[in-house]
Formats: structure tokens, sequence, C-alpha cells
């Protein structure tokens, strides 16, 4: 479905856009600590729990970043069986109801509840439970919330795309 654009979804998109190809090289530094650990614990005989949690940090930040430009290319997940057979006003409207009455409150709920959770694990320095782990556990932390915002931002720009197309367009059109 194409969504006409607005300045929203363009300053926006430009955002998640930029966000999302400066991510996707974590997926080539996340495939070197792999094969780093793996040759050291296969070939060296030596594990280091380091390298686990820099695969799961790299692994969190590609993902929680990576959703909202998912969200802002409309490749997210959905059951496209139902959702191919409606017309593209149809869709419009599924997608205002699913983000105003879904993705919006979990984004805020989110936010709401993880600026709490992130500023304690800052206070109390928190650092990882394993012997050898990372420190700075508030950093991966700060990740969750800078990725629901973004989401939040792909959301909005979403939002004014489909309120132009249901009803500035339709208005135009009409004339």
């Amino acid at each position: 479905m194409d969504l006409p654009e607005t300045s929203v979804s363009r300053f926006v998109g430009r955002i998640l856009v930029s966000t999302g190809n400066t991510i996707s090289w974590l997926w080539i530094a996340l495939l070197l600590v792999i094969f780093t650990n793996v040759l050291m614990r296969y070939a060296l005989g030596e594990g280091r729990i380091e390298f686990e949690e820099i695969q799961w940090h790299l692994y969190s930040i590609g993902f929680m970043l990576g959703l909202s430009y998912t969200f802002h290319f409309d490749a997210h997940v959905r059951v496209d069986v139902l959702h191919e057979r409606f017309s593209p006003t149809t869709k419009a409207w599924i997608d205002l109801y699913g983000i105003l009455l879904f993705v919006l409150p979990f984004v805020a709920l989110f936010l709401i509840f993880g600026v709490p959770f992130v500023a304690d694990s800052f206070v109390t320095n928190e650092v990882s439970n394993s012997p050898g782990g990372l420190p700075y556990r508030y950093l991966i932390k700060a990740v969750m919330l800078v990725g629901f915002a973004l989401l939040g931002l792909a959301a909005i720009a979403r939002l004014t795309q489909l309120w132009t197309f249901l009803f500035l367009t339709k208005r135009n059109d009409a004339r």
C-alpha cells in the first residue's frame, strides 16, 4: 500500500533510514565476535564470558534499533493471508487502529516504566552477574528506551501518512 508522504514521515524516515543503515553494520561485528568466540573455545580451548555477553549486546542493539526501521518500511510481521485480500482503505483503517490501540500505548507504557528501570541500573552501577561479565549494564538497558522511542516516532510518522490517506486525500479526490 502506497501512502502519501508527509513532512513528519519524511523527517522521521530520514532518521530511521540513517539509523537502520548504520546499525546494519553491527551484524558484521556480531559475526566477527561469534567467529572469534567459537575459534577461541574450540581451537584454543578457552571460552570467554565477555564474548558471550558482547554477542548478546550486539544482537539486542540490532534488534531493538531495527524495529523502527522495519516498521518504517512496513516490513513487520502480520497476518498476510488476510491482509493481502483487503482494499487499501481497509488496510489503512486496520493500521490506524492498530497503531492507536496497540503500538502507541505499548510504546508509552514501555517508556514510562523503562525510564526508572534504566535509572535504577545507572544509580546502582549495575554490572553483569557473571564472573568476568561486562560492566555498565545500564547502557544496554538504555538501548531498549532508544529502540522504543524510535518505534514510537516511526508509529507517529506512519499515523500521519494513514491520516492523510484516509481523510485528506479522499477529500481532495472528491473535488
